[in-house]
């Protein structure tokens, strides 16, 4: 009897050790519903610029002043409940990282990794490019942190499903990089730093 019982709870304990691990490996091959890229861009000879990001979809819906609002984010249990920036993307916020000192906008950018964050308005866009650049979302975002603050204007452009950044104008030692979602362009010139 005593065999019975342990040959049984033996099955048991093999069983539930089997849909414990069937679980674990169905969470970790759940896909994000932003996608993770990457985009890249070589100014001169020897100057890279990468972007990291993830990439929301617009989904039918209405993204500026809607889904992204137009200023600053309501504080919320997050964010110590204190208004944010947006992260320019989904999940981590967005990164931008150059092996050569840059000028963005004509102001200088020490080579290094920031992160992206952003103020969105209608008439004009406030992106700041941060030191720390290992936030999740924006929600701790702290201006004390800021390597550069710069303000341009956004432009109207077709319809851009996913959210991307990119390199337009290219022009041997300078570029214009920007993000592109829905029907909005936030360009901003970027050259080497002589």
């Amino acid at each position: 009897m005593l065999q019975k019982t342990i040959n049984y709870f033996s099955a048991l304990m093999i069983f539930v050790l089997l849909i414990s691990f069937t679980e674990i490996n169905a969470q970790g091959d759940k896909i994000p519903k932003s996608l993770k890229s990457k985009v890249s861009q070589n100014l001169g000879t020897d100057t890279e610029i990468t972007f990291t990001f993830s990439r929301p979809g617009v989904k039918g819906r209405t993204i500026w002043g809607e889904l992204v609002p137009f200023g600053m984010e309501e504080g919320n249990k997050y964010s110590d409940n204190k208004p944010y920036p947006w992260r320019m993307g989904a999940n981590e916020n967005s990164t931008i990282e150059t092996n050569k000192d840059l000028l963005v906008e004509g102001q200088k950018l020490s080579a290094g990794k920031y992160g992206l964050h952003a103020i969105p308005g209608k008439d004009e866009w406030t992106i700041m490019f941060s030191k720390n650049n290992s936030l999740w979302g924006s929600y701790k975002y702290n201006s004390e942190e800021d390597a550069l603050t710069i303000k341009v204007k956004p432009q109207e452009a077709p319809h851009q499903e996913w959210l991307t950044f990119g390199f337009t104008d290219l022009e041997g030692t300078s570029a214009t990089a920007y993000m592109h979602w829905e029907k909005l362009m936030i360009p901003f010139k970027v050259q080497i730093a002589e």
